[in-house]
């Protein structure tokens, strides 16, 4: 294996994950409620930053207890930390496109409408790639990986909708 097929390896094992699906939802969900306050891309990056951080956290910190609550764990506090830490890492990593593009609105590349937009649609295609990249891995069928790839991107899509409806 090449290094760079190991590190698409390692990058897939930390995207094609519910933490990356539940933090693009998170990121979306973040994004039309910090627009009904403001409007702009600072107030939208702001309030994402934040809550993504809290809800790494908060998620890290269940992962940790469950860990050391359960039947034979060795107590281990570090290790325990360590392995929430690592299987939470996908809610960080999946919104850091969202977020490069509310920056770009930020520094006036693009206005905050476009960059609200786009951080939407954006979050709503890779939604799309999650579900038919994590199909891709146990089947070959095209229709199944269409299907994945369309209801996860769904969850997108309804809170786009959300935005135009409440927005507009």
């Amino acid at each position: 294996m090449t290094e760079s097929e190991d590190v698409a390896r390692r990058v897939g094992r930390v995207l094609i994950t519910e933490e990356a699906v539940y933090g693009l939802i998170l990121v979306s969900g973040m994004i039309v409620v910090s627009n009904s306050l403001v409007g702009t891309s600072m107030n939208a990056l702001l309030t994402v930053v934040v809550t993504v951080i809290v809800f790494f956290a908060a998620h890290v910190y269940a992962g940790t207890l469950a860990r050391l609550a359960k039947d034979g764990a060795d107590g281990n506090l570090r290790a325990s930390i360590r392995a929430a830490a690592h299987h939470s890492q996908g809610m960080l990593f999946a919104s850091v496109a969202p977020l490069l593009i509310l920056f770009l609105g930020v520094i006036r590349v693009f206005s905050d409408e476009t960059a609200i937009w786009t951080a939407l649609i954006v979050d709503t295609v890779l939604l799309g790639a999650l579900g038919w990249l994590a199909v891709a891995r146990w089947t070959r069928n095209v229709w199944h990986r269409l299907l994945s790839a369309l209801i996860t991107a769904t969850f997108g899509g309804v809170i786009v909708l959300l935005k135009a409806v409440i927005h507009h």
